[in-house]
């Protein structure tokens, strides 16, 4: 048997394994191309006894530019900066 674990990083909120055994190579490429899949962690290919890290091959495949971690950490604490600002605001 083989498929596919995609981890998505949602940043303070957690992050979330999408596994799904019939979901295909071509099927996770598309997924990430449409936008579907955004912020990934990485991307393991498990068949039979081995696992694989994947994830810049098929990011590659997908055409998506890569975005250092930084950059998604630093729309995090702008939304929280903006949701300080609203608390203090007056009713």
């Amino acid at each position: 048997m083989q498929y596919f674990v995609v981890m998505i990083d949602y940043g303070r909120r957690g992050r979330e394994a999408i596994v799904d055994p019939e979901v295909t190579r071509r099927e996770v490429v598309s997924r990430i191309a449409s936008g579907e899949y955004r912020n990934i962690s990485f991307i393991h290919e498990i068949a039979e006894n081995s696992v694989e890290d994947v994830t810049e091959v098929i990011l590659n495949e997908a055409a998506l530019p890569q975005i250092p971690p930084e950059d998604v950490e630093l729309q995090a604490i702008r939304l929280d900066h903006a949701r300080d600002l609203r608390k203090h605001e007056p009713t």
